[in-house]
C-alpha cells in the first residue's frame, strides 16, 4: 500500500466525523484525539502566533513540526510494513482505523509546518529588502 492509498483512505475519516454523534466525540479521548489530529487550523499547547511570531520563534516552530512530521511519516512507514504480513481482515481493520488517525495527524503537522516555514521566509524577504544593493 503506497502512502497515496493511505491519504485516500484519509478520506473515509472525513465521512465518519459527518456522522459521528458529536457529545459521543467529546466523551471518547480517541475520538477527540482523532479530530484534533484531523484539524490543521489548530496548533499546538504554547505556540506562538503566526502573525506576531519573531524570527526565532518561527525556526522553533518550524523545527518543532519538522521533527514531529518525521515521526508520523515513520510510523506511517512502519504501519506499511507491518500491514504487508498480515490477514485481509485485519489489514483492512487497520486500513480503516489506524491508517485515516495517523494519516491526519501528519497533514495536519505538514500544514503547520508549511505555515512556519512561509513565516521563516517573510522573515527572510525582509531581510533581503533591507540589504543595500552592491555595485555592479
Amino acid at each position: 500500500m503506497t502512502i497515496r492509498n493511505l491519504l485516500l483512505i484519509f478520506l473515509c475519516l472525513v465521512l465518519y466525523q459527518r456522522y459521528m454523534n458529536q457529545k459521543a466525540a467529546h466523551q471518547r479521548p480517541d475520538i477527540v484525539a482523532a479530530t484534533r489530529g484531523g484539524d490543521n487550523s489548530l496548533g499546538m499547547e504554547g505556540e506562538a502566533d503566526l502573525a506576531t511570531a519573531t524570527l526565532e520563534q518561527a525556526l522553533f516552530w518550524k523545527n518543532i513540526y519538522t521533527e514531529i512530521l518525521a515521526m508520523e511519516e515513520s510510523v506511517l512507514e512502519r504501519i506499511q510494513q507491518l500491514m504487508a504480513d498480515q490477514s485481509p481482515q485485519a489489514r483492512q481493520e487497520v486500513a480503516l482505523t489506524n491508517v485515516p488517525v495517523v494519516v491526519a495527524q501528519a497533514e495536519r503537522f505538514r500544514s503547520r509546518l508549511g505555515f512556519w516555514e512561509t513565516a521563516c521566509r517573510r522573515f527572510d524577504l525582509r531581510t533581503d529588502a533591507a540589504a543595500p544593493a552592491l555595485p555592479v
